[in-house]
């Protein structure tokens, strides 16, 4: 009987996970897939290891319309098509774990009252991350569950990096700067470790650059701060997020707009950002395609924003030795890095245009500091080694496996 840890990821509309094989102290990849357009045209689809597609269903989903309709379903199709597989844990992408959780743990009844007590700080994550661990233990209440936060990264940054400049009694009750995608940056450091001791071991940035975008100050391993701040709205401009916004904008939308705060909710998390500059399209490779004056302008904004954010960290750090492009927009996007590298000629970035044309690994000249480079994240095996940590069974990244997951 092989063992198996299950990964789950769930959004409001869709949920990713990905299985793991145990193999004594390692993990070996099975499965990776996903539910998309849960509630309205569900997608059932699953790659195997060598990324052949193994399932590809619409027609029977009818009655998904939840994440926790999502989650029978997956476990239904891995045990019709792994004979011999036997789920001993399964482990979560939660985002938020507030002032309390710093690292993973393992759910119990007491933790996700505490989880759920979060859910006003991340209302459009925080419910649909705990919705699977629910129907989970639900369906199997023996299975060991882990959350994994994507907060929990960026615990290390100094208090003067967490506080807003509100009295200290907001600070107290949870209103502070957190950070998130901290799976991703703690992924990522373990790839760099890999590919360059010397620089993983300095200062870094990394860009991570998908729908949602954030950037965070590393030194020693270790997170200096994030521009994602008290919520997921923060920082750089993303797909339909609006990144950071002067408090005033908020307070005329509502005094004189005459707004409802879920009309302005609503405007920040899903019309804002990259869809709402263009008015095109949140998608960069949709705007990178178009020749519209709205478009270019989304462009222009969102590299002038990281360029911003560069130099912050930068300054934060006393230096730089490393920048790290990663996800969506991150790894696929030539264009946006090479201009982003461009700009930071000023830090000593001497762009490779080779290299990056051929997404690296590293995009910058050989001998140049600071290194540039592009690391495909793997959230999911970040959430694996977590689970197979507090099985008991491993404790820290493999560097053979962080180098297999930059080539792949």
């Amino acid at each position: 009987m092989i063992q198996a840890i299950v990964i789950l990821n769930a959004g409001s509309s869709s949920v990713k996970f990905a299985v793991f094989a145990l193999a004594g102290g390692d993990l070996r990849p099975l499965y990776r897939g996903h539910f998309e357009g849960i509630g309205t045209d569900p997608h059932f689809l699953v790659s195997d290891a060598d990324g052949a597609t193994v399932a590809d269903e619409r027609d029977s989903l009818a009655k998904v319309a939840s994440p926790e309709d999502a989650v029978p379903r997956i476990f239904a199709w891995l045990g019709s098509h792994s004979a011999g597989l036997e789920v001993v844990a399964v482990g979560h992408r939660v985002v938020h774990g507030g002032p309390v959780y710093s690292e993973p743990v393992v759910v119990d009844g007491p933790t996700l009252e505490a989880l759920t007590a979060f859910e006003p700080l991340a209302p459009l994550h925080q419910r649909a991350n705990l919705a699977p661990i629910r129907a989970v233990a639900a369906a199997r209440p023996g299975l060991t569950q882990v959350a994994c936060f994507d907060t929990a990264f960026h615990r290390t940054a100094p208090l003067v990096a967490q506080v807003y400049a509100l009295p200290r009694e907001y600070f107290d009750a949870g209103v502070r700067r957190y950070g998130f995608h901290g799976l991703s940056c703690e992924y990522i450091i373990a790839a760099l470790e890999a590919l360059d001791p010397a620089a993983a071991a300095g200062r870094v940035v990394i860009a991570h650059l998908g729908n949602g975008c954030s950037m965070a100050a590393i030194r020693g391993g270790h997170s200096l701060g994030d521009t994602m701040g008290f919520s997921v709205l923060d920082g750089l401009p993303m797909g339909t997020r609006c990144g950071q916004i002067d408090p005033g904008v908020l307070i005329y939308l509502m005094q004189q707009r005459g707004m409802t705060v879920d009309q302005v909710e609503d405007l920040l998390y899903h019309h804002s950002g990259l869809k709402g500059l263009s008015g095109i399209s949140n998608d960069m490779r949709d705007l990178l395609a178009s020749d519209q004056p709205g478009a270019q302008l989304a462009i222009d904004h969102f590299v002038y924003r990281i360029g911003r954010a560069l130099g912050s960290l930068a300054a934060a750090l006393g230096g730089l030795d490393a920048l790290v492009f990663t996800a969506g927009i991150g790894e696929h996007a030539a264009e946006i890095r090479a201009r982003v590298c461009r700009d930071a000629a000023w830090l000593g970035v001497a762009l490779d245009e080779d290299a990056n044309r051929r997404r690296g690994p590293r995009i910058s000249e050989e001998g140049h500091a600071p290194s540039v480079w592009v690391i495909p994240t793997n959230e999911e095996l970040m959430i694996a080694r977590h689970t197979l940590r507090l099985l008991g069974r491993s404790s820290s990244p493999r560097q053979g496996e962080a180098t297999a997951a930059v080539h792949r």
